[in-house]
């Protein structure tokens, strides 16, 4: 009885928290502050719990996750609608270096050390400081740099170059299937697919591992391959 109870319960859990995750909004790690990565430590605690647990009362775990859950929700709202309430809830961006400037004194507001952020810009690809312009810490952790003028990746703007917008490939081939809806919507038959496949030196669709069509008819495949590289490069 206690085994149905398990999981009778852990379903229920389930449900709740997937529609207070459809409440409360989807968003990547990288993006969430830091109440709402407690928060929602919180509710996943309580909703394992809930499920664990030999008291035969479930509906207190209950009603403190959707309190969790709808309060979560609460200031995704008022951090949408109000800019005050944004600043005061999530915090703003901490400007920690700009101009040659370095600003001890929001680094140490922000506990930091010259040593992590010297370690994220590595991470970003900058090994010689006196390339950076400036550097922000933004709310969700992260630290945005604009690089001086002269260490920036040159754009085709800057070279003035005419350009077409490019469009999403579209993947028409995966594992061997062809997906037929795709295929479609590219606006190109099964029948060209395969003479394009033949100029490849590919029999059968069965031989691909992935197909992706991209804007002007572009095809790019890759065939199944069974080898294993000789080296493994990240070791």
């Amino acid at each position: 009885m206690i085994y149905l109870k398990v999981v009778g319960v852990s379903i229920g859990s389930l449900a709740v928290l997937f529609i207070l995750t459809k409440i409360i909004g989807n968003k990547q790690l990288s993006q969430i502050n830091m109440f709402d990565y407690i928060n929602s430590i919180t509710i996943g605690s309580i909703a394992a719990e809930m499920a664990t647990s030999d008291k035969e009362n479930f509906l207190v775990p209950l009603i403190a996750m959707v309190i969790y859950g709808l309060a979560a929700a609460l200031i995704g709202f008022i951090t949408i609608k109000s800019m005050k309430g944004r600043r005061f809830l999530n915090g703003c961006t901490t400007i920690l270096m700009d101009d040659n400037k370095i600003y001890l004194k929001n680094i140490k507001k922000a506990r930091l050390d010259i040593n992590e952020i010297l370690s994220q810009f590595r991470l970003n690809g900058y090994f010689d400081i006196s390339q950076i312009h400036a550097a922000y810490l933004e709310p969700n952790g992260r630290i945005s740099i604009i690089p001086k003028e002269g260490f920036r990746p040159i754009t085709p703007s800057d070279m003035k170059l005419p350009l077409e917008q490019s469009k999403a490939g579209v993947i028409v081939i995966v594992d061997g299937k062809l997906l037929n809806d795709n295929l479609k919507f590219s606006s190109v038959d099964k029948k060209w697919l395969k003479n394009q496949l033949k100029s490849e030196g590919i029999k059968d669709i069965s031989e691909v591992a992935l197909a992706s069509l991209a804007d002007k008819k572009k095809l790019t495949v890759y065939k199944k391959n069974s080898e294993k590289p000789k080296n493994d490069y990240f070791e």
